[in-house]
């Protein structure tokens, strides 16, 4: 299993209509081969800023997959414009767990 991590700083007082478009958006991802969940979170010490964690099956699920897919486009359609600025994405392996 592969860890998406994105910390997303969404454009001040855009947060409402960034959460709506979220929920279209998710459905957009979830349909995806290798997609395996998602967590969305917001800051409590920064609200305009939120952690979003994907679970991919591998990581070509999301790098090939999905980045190259027409779904991606709509994805990008509805959220990519929220940021500011544009935010790092990072895989992780999982190593242990308590």
């Amino acid at each position: 299993m592969i860890l998406e991590h994105a910390v997303l700083a969404v454009v001040p007082g855009q947060e409402s209509t960034f959460e709506a478009a979220f929920t279209e958006a998710k459905s957009i991802i979830a349909s995806m081969q290798g997609f395996e969940g998602l967590t969305l979170s917001r800051c409590i010490e920064r609200p305009g800023t939120y952690l979003l964690l994907v679970k991919w099956h591998q990581l070509s699920d999301h790098t090939e997959g999905f980045r190259k897919s027409n779904e991606y486009q709509r994805w990008r359609q509805l959220l990519h414009h929220f940021y500011d600025p544009f935010p790092d994405v990072e895989h992780y392996e999982q190593l242990l767990t308590a």
